[in-house]
């Protein structure tokens, strides 16, 4: 028996602080389904939209790998001629994906995000190998600045970089294995609403009036200077997704 799921499922891409919530409120906007999804917390003035079953089930799959958000590793392994091998889902996750899937089985298109859901994909793409996916990204020191100021959940500018550093690179493999749009959470707002005008259309999503959209520049708490020196992978993966992103929007003009 086919398990019970929705028609389409597409899941919003991105690392921690970067525009994954604006992006997910703006595709809602549009006639995205997300189910049950936070509208308000501490550190989005909109909410996350973060689904609580879904970051529940990412957080019991790293504590199962001896793994979190800041963490999102497993050791690598001479096995696997030392790359970094995907963290492993056990028969009750599986399980518990397949219910929270069921649970929206009667909608068409169902969505969710969940920045965790990016290092745990090779686990979701085994469970829905159609799963559409739209991306998002932002300098890495504006991350970086975002998760330091938060204290409740502490992290330093160093390891707020590495944390970005390792996130856009799955980021980015994710995109050469199957492309799917990535945004610019940098762009002006002129901008980012004429791509995602172009992203609705694409993605069958009905538009939305200016005087109704999710995204302003207010959203926008922290920006970095682009001449800040970065360690050279970083500076090569940033520009990696600068070209795709810069490609994608003059494609859609």
């Amino acid at each position: 028996m086919i398990p019970a799921r929705p028609k389409r499922i597409l899941c919003v891409l991105g690392m921690h602080r970067s525009g994954t919530s604006c992006l997910t409120g703006s595709l809602q906007q549009g006639g995205l389904f997300l189910g049950k999804h936070h509208t308000w917390n501490d550190y989005n003035r909109k909410g996350n939209r973060e689904n609580q079953d879904v970051v529940n089930l990412n957080e019991a799959v790293f504590r199962a790998n001896g793994l979190n958000w800041k963490q999102p590793l497993r050791p690598a392994s001479w096995k696997t001629l030392w790359r970094h091998p995907a963290p492993v889902w056990q028969p009750q996750h599986v399980a518990r994906a397949r219910e929270i899937m069921a649970e929206y089985a009667e909608h068409p298109l169902w969505g969710f995000k969940d920045p965790r859901t990016l290092m745990l994909l090779d686990g979701w793409r085994r469970l829905v190998p159609d799963m559409e996916f739209v991306g998002i990204y932002r300098h890495p020191m504006a991350v970086a600045q975002s998760l330091a100021s938060r204290p409740a959940l502490p992290v330093t500018i160093e390891e707020g970089l590495q944390m970005w550093y390792i996130y856009n690179r799955e980021l980015l493999r994710q995109y050469r294995r199957k492309p799917f749009p990535i945004l610019c959470f940098d762009w002006d707002e002129e901008t980012f609403h004429h791509r995602l005008d172009q992203l609705h259309q694409q993605l069958g999503l009905r538009p939305v009036p200016p005087d109704e959209r999710f995204y302003t520049k207010t959203l926008h708490k922290q920006t970095a200077d682009s001449t800040v020196n970065l360690q050279p992978e970083i500076r090569e993966l940033y520009e990696q997704l600068e070209a795709i992103s810069a490609g994608q929007l003059a494609g859609s003009t």
